[in-house]
């Protein structure tokens, strides 16, 4: 099995240089917060991928405002060259000692009776924890840090705790590291899918319906094209189109098991004395499809798939945007096939998904994959899963994979591909699976059944798979991607005609009729803005084209054309322009 290359050994050695720096500064940053508040309560303090947090009890809301007195202090203690000292102490030492610090203690409850109890001290600040800590202070860099924001967080993240206040912070090895990430977090600022969803009228949310999208006719454009790319791209490979309920019985739920181990996320209703649920996936709704008349060995594999309008019972708190949501449409699929037909299927979803990323602009040097394995808890014997295990090897080698091993992280009914998507910011972005299900289809759970060539009743293998997953998520990672330029092909507005004086504004919007009836879609911005203002409104609402029309282009069916990147072609015909932006559209191009 082929594998992605880990670290090499200075990358792994900065790395932990790195850990240490910001375990240390978020030691650091907790001395100086309880030099502002010497009641406050303090939590935990741990190194995150490119900074630190810290999450105290305050006696006052924190602002932003307080960060310059809180990094006086922290300059002033990384200034003092203090050693970072470990001291390894029992249980009740650990709790006479925090016996003010009421989180401290219970931490110090959870620690296993077999791992020790130590503590380390940076100048007047005592802390639990196990390290690792750079030696002295004076080993951190005090221009190379900056807090960053304020968080809420629920004490070990559970509703029913307190809401403690988490700082966030950054720490590197110099300046001109830190000056580079902060220059990339203003760019992830003005990437952020949120903002771009309120400038580019997109959607919103209401404050009293969390994880629900209000889709603007802007953002449920790019939301009806992309769900007819997948539509298209997957009535290629002999799919199914089906539709299933939104709401289902308890007596579904607790056959296919998801009752017992996903109820928690489930929204639960009650009509007739009876439990239904709202579906939080698709799959049992599929096999009840298949069951359905009587299946033979020539129907498989067959693919059945839906746009799956799915609820989850998310927290509040782990909403993000469209990200995150509770309310979702999911680009779902399940094949039902031979343990045969097993390798041969999982090769042919690989082809799909590479061409559909390619034309949403994302090649295949963006694609990581993951395989991953038998976990520790799981049902079905070994052998079961060594065949099931040997069949995706076999696919991703027929596909030409590369792929790194994710070990004991596959799914408890079988292994699974996951395809992680590099944007253009180096994010990556889980999108794409493929999992291997014995279980769910069998006489156990769902008894789906088909008829073997030996004429004996045999149960399918069940593949679940997804390229994009949910179609909101996809779309803010689009739009993050893309800064919320979208190729021309998914722009909500491909072309704005734009008269020069109001005496053109019937030929402009003729032009721009004539455009929207061949399949374009087009405006005519009649407005009262002057000519170049209304140029530089549709440059910051990402069109991609401005067709700039007035007596001479009118006459001679020329437009001069302005690009949302401020590029210029003038002169250019109108059956010129309607090619140019025909060719960008089949080969789903970048502006």
């Amino acid at each position: 099995m082929s594998t992605r290359a880990s670290l090499d050994p200075k990358a792994q050695e900065k790395a932990d240089r790195l850990y240490k720096i910001r375990h240390t500064t978020a030691h650091v940053m907790a001395e100086a917060v309880l030099r502002m508040f010497p009641e406050a309560k303090i939590a935990i303090g741990p190194p995150i991928d490119n900074g630190f947090y810290y999450d105290f009890d305050l006696p006052r809301k924190l602002t932003e405002e307080d960060f310059e007195t809180i990094e006086e202090h922290m300059r002033a203690i990384i200034q003092g060259k203090h050693p970072m000292t470990k001291e390894v102490i029992t249980r009740n030492q650990a709790k006479a000692r925090f016996n003010d610090q009421p989180y401290k203690l219970e931490l110090v409850d959870a620690i296993p009776e077999h791992e020790e109890v130590s503590l380390f001290t940076v100048d007047t600040f005592t802390d639990l924890c196990r390290g690792p800590h750079v030696e002295n202070t004076k080993d951190l860099n005090w221009k190379a840090f900056k807090l960053l924001r304020i968080a809420g967080a629920y004490w070990r993240g559970n509703s029913d705790n307190p809401m403690l206040t988490r700082i966030y912070g950054t720490a590197w090895e110099d300046p001109k590291e830190m000056r580079e990430y902060l220059d990339h977090l203003k760019e992830l600022e003005k990437r952020d899918h949120r903002r771009l969803g309120r400038e580019l009228d997109l959607f919103h949310f209401e404050d009293d319906n969390p994880g629900q999208i209000f889709w603007h006719h802007n953002g449920w454009t790019i939301y009806r094209l992309l769900m007819e790319f997948v539509r298209e791209s997957i009535g290629r490979q002999g799919y199914q189109e089906v539709h299933t309920p939104s709401v289902m019985p308890k007596s579904l739920w607790d056959r296919s098991g998801h009752w017992e181990k996903y109820q928690e996320h489930m929204f639960v209703t009650e009509s007739e004395k009876r439990l239904f649920a709202l579906k939080p996936m698709n799959c049992p709704g599929h096999i009840e499809i298949f069951r359905q008349g009587l299946k033979s060995y020539r129907d498989l594999p067959l693919r059945m798939a839906e746009f799956g309008s799915c609820v989850r019972n998310e927290s509040s708190g782990a909403l993000h945007g469209i990200m995150r949501v509770r309310g979702f449409v999911q680009d779902d699929a399940h094949i039902f096939c031979t343990e045969e037909q097993i390798s041969s299927e999982v090769a042919l979803f690989v082809e799909l998904l590479k061409g559909m990323y390619k034309d949403l602009g994302f090649d295949e040097a963006s694609i990581i994959v993951k395989f991953s394995t038998r976990p520790e808890k799981r049902v079905g014997d070994d052998a079961t899963w060594d065949r099931a295990e040997g069949a995706l090897a076999e696919a991703c080698k027929q596909a030409g994979l590369e792929y790194e091993i994710a070990p004991g992280e596959g799914a408890f009914y079988g292994p699974k591909l996951e395809f992680t998507l590099v944007d253009a910011l180096g994010r990556e972005w889980q999108c794409g699976t493929i999992q291997v299900d014995y279980q769910l289809p069998s006489k156990e759970r769902l008894d789906a059944g088909y008829i073997g060539e030996d004429g004996n009743r045999h149960t399918p293998v069940m593949l679940h798979r997804a390229v994009l997953g949910s179609l909101e998520r996809f779309i803010g990672i689009l739009l993050e991607h893309y800064g919320g330029a979208m190729p021309v092909w998914l722009a909500p507005i491909q072309a704005v005609v734009i008269p020069v004086a109001p005496a053109f504004y019937e030929g402009a919007q003729a032009l721009a009729k004539e455009l929207e009836n061949e399949g374009w879609r087009v405006l005519a911005d009649l407005g009262d803005e002057r000519m170049n203002n209304k140029i530089r409104i549709h440059q910051a609402q990402k069109v991609p084209y401005m067709l700039v029309v007035g007596e001479q282009e009118l006459a001679s069916r020329t437009v001069a054309v302005r690009t949302r990147k401020n590029d210029r072609i003038d002169g250019l015909s109108v059956d010129e322009f309607k090619a140019m932006i025909d060719e960008k559209i089949q080969k789903k191009d970048v502006l």
